[in-house]
Order: C-alpha cells, then structure tokens, then sequence
C-alpha cells in the first residue's frame, strides 16, 4: 500500500515537471506582431466660397426662422454710430497792413539804410574849399551809388552852380541844396499811381514780368496784399508755368488774403493760364487780376515771344492797365541790361525796385527810370509779408540825405 501512494506521488511530480518545460518554450517563441490597423484619414477643410466664414464650420446648434427676433419688434436695436472725421480747419485769411501804417515802418528802414550816400556827399560839400579834387570825389560817390553816368554829371553840374552863388555853406543850407538837386534826378512830376481801375468796366489787369531771382513771384502775391488792404478782390494768374513751385508760392499767398489763383500745370501754356485767370476774374467781378509770368533771361528768344503771346492773349479780354517790371536793387547796372530786354517786348509801365534795403545804393531809382522813362511806382524793403508800398520820391530823397 505504501509503495502504490509513493508510485502515486512520483507520477504527478513527473507530470508536473514535464507541464512547466512545455510552457516556458512556448514563452520562448514570439508571436508575429498583429497587421496594423488602417489609419483614419482626415479630408482637409474645404476652400471658403464667397460669402462663407473663412474657418472649418462648427457643429453649433441651429434656430429656426421662428425663433429669430427680426428688429422692429419689441426689443430695440443698437446701431453703431459711424466714426467722426475730423474737418481741417479753413485757412485763416490775414488782414493786411493799410499802405499809410507801412510807409512810416519802410521810411525809418530805408533811412537807416541809405543814407550813406547823402553823409558821404554832404562830408565832401562842406569842405572849406571845393576843389576838383573833391568834385571828382563827389562823382565817385555817386556813380558808385549805381545813378548813372549822365545823371550824375546833372547833378555835379547844378551843385556847382548852386555852391558857387549860395558862397557860404551852413550844414542845413547844403542838406536843402542836395534835397533840391536830388529830387529833381528822381523826379517828382511822374503818376506813380499803381493804375488797377479801368475806365470802361472791371477788372483791371496786372501783368508782372522780371528775371526770376527778383523777387517777381513774391512781389505779385505781395502787391495782391497792398490791393486787399485797400478794399479791393483780387484774383491771381499763376502763368510762371515754368519755374518748379512757382504756382505754389503764388497760390499760398493768395489764400492767405482770400484771393482766388488761376494754375495750370507744370510746363503748360503760360497765355493759357493768363487767358483764363482774366476770364474767372471777370465771371467772379473781381476788381483785379494779378497775372504772374515767366522769367527765364538765359533763354532770351523764347522768353521774350512768350511774353508777348501772354499780352496778346489777354488783350483778347481788355487791354492791359499796368505791366510792372520787377528789378533787384542790389544788382545795379545789371538791371538796367534786364529793363532794357524786357522792354523792348512789353510797354512797362511801372518799375518795382525789390530789396532796396540792405546792400543796394540807392541810385538805380534815377537810372532806370532814364532808362525806361518810366516811374518807380513800388518799392520793396525787406522780407515781411506788408514790406512793399507806393514810391514816395520825397521820402526817398530825405532817406538818402538824413536827418
């Protein structure tokens, strides 16, 4: 009996073992990997139409058109006020100085200015014995105050005369004697009246003509200043169509006075542009057109033919009343070379002296007008925007001598 429970028991152990052995070889061996599974394909979104939200659309939960609230009903509606431009605002019109408050102003700056001549003429006439050594100093100074040759010995010539008679020489009594002599160089029997009131009917017409570098341009928006001041409306004709920004200038010194400028484009016709500003002036019933020109010298054939089609064209409308020519004070005898070129096209009428301040010597007053027999009816003292008045010869003279 105890070797069958024995024989039992080692039969089990046996089977026992024999099971693990089998189990740990099929560990052993690795099973294949299992095929992968297909992936999910995610089709990409597709292209916006027009008028689709350009985004995936979202599941979001949909209303009926009986459950939106339409406006009108009820509940009010918010309505976004549209944004507020902001207006620039208009440009401020200046009021311009009156002509008789900016004459003291010019006389006092014109005296400071110019009255070397007259000390220096007054130092060599009060001399003890006037010899002529000091009658050939006394044409120097005055050739090189820019009065000319033949005026000069005019005034030698009577200052001679006067001296010799008069025999003694007080300071007051040669400051008289010198006022005489000059004013009659100057000249005191011209009109010097800026003509801008036609007989027949408005406007009167300005044509302004120069070498550019005078002051032309500035001169035109300057004079429309003098005419405001004096109650008058003015409109400007911007015909410099040549020269960069020349339009510009002028029109800015039109707004500043509220006078209308009439342009054109850059390089266009300058008669054109005058033609129309005479027509607008006259449609408006302005009481002046301003007209602003060319002023190219180195191209003396073509300016000069433009000048005169300008006037051709406007006398179309009416005849001119006034053609000023503007010169530069500080360049002497070479004035008198532009005054003559321009007017052997033109009929100036009247002379604008610009800068007769600062350097200029004054007696280029009494040699263009020789020149051209025309008057200096404007003259021009400095860079301020009321710096130009009527030519007072009086005052002129005065400035010269001094106190």
């Amino acid at each position: 009996m105890d070797i069958l429970i024995l024989a039992v028991v080692i039969a089990v152990v046996v089977l026992g073992a024999l099971g693990g052995l089998i189990v740990g070889t099929r560990r052993k061996k690795q099973l294949p990997p299992p095929p992968p599974a297909a992936p999910d394909i995610t089709a990409p979104p597709a292209e916006p139409h027009v008028g689709d939200e350009a985004e995936t659309p979202r599941d979001e939960p949909r209303r009926t058109i009986e459950e939106v609230d339409l406006p009108g009903g009820g509940a009010s509606t918010a309505v976004e006020e549209p944004p507020v431009v902001e207006e620039l605002p208009p440009t401020e019109i200046e009021v311009p100085e009156p002509t008789a408050g900016r004459l003291i102003r010019l006389r006092a700056r014109l005296s400071r200015s110019q009255n070397a001549l007259g000390k220096g003429l007054l130092t060599l006439l009060s001399r003890e014995h006037l010899d002529e050594d000091t009658w050939e100093e006394i044409e120097d100074t005055l050739l090189t105050a820019d009065v000319g040759v033949l005026p000069t010995q005019e005034l030698v010539d009577g200052l001679r005369e006067r001296v010799k008679v008069l025999g003694t020489r007080t300071p007051d009594e040669l400051r008289g004697l010198l006022r005489e002599e000059l004013l009659k160089l100057v000249g005191t029997d011209f009109d010097r009246t800026v003509k801008t009131e036609p007989e027949t009917s408005k406007p009167g017409i300005v044509m302004v003509v120069g070498v550019n570098g005078t002051g032309k341009t500035t001169t035109t928006g300057k004079l429309a200043r003098v005419l405001v001041a004096d109650g008058r409306s003015v409109v400007l004709g911007a015909a410099d169509t040549f020269r960069a920004a020349a339009a510009d200038q002028l029109q800015t010194w039109g707004e500043r006075v509220g006078a209308y400028t009439v342009r054109g484009p850059e390089g266009g016709d300058p008669a054109s542009v005058a033609f129309d500003a005479v027509k607008e002036g006259k449609e408006m019933g302005s009481d002046v057109v301003l007209i602003d020109t060319a002023g190219r010298l180195h191209t003396k054939t073509g300016l000069m033919d433009e000048l005169g089609k300008v006037k051709r064209v406007v006398e179309k409308h009416a005849p001119l009343d006034e053609i000023l020519l503007v010169l530069d004070a500080t360049t002497g005898q070479n004035g008198l070379v532009q005054a003559r070129v321009f007017a052997e096209v033109v009929d100036i009428t009247g002379i604008v002296l610009t800068k007769l301040d600062g350097t200029a010597k004054g007696g280029i007053v009494v040699a263009v007008q020789r020149e051209l027999g025309v008057p200096v009816k404007l003259v021009g003292l400095g860079e301020g925007a009321d710096d130009l008045a009527p030519f007072e010869p009086e005052a002129f003279v005065d400035a010269l001598i001094g106190e």
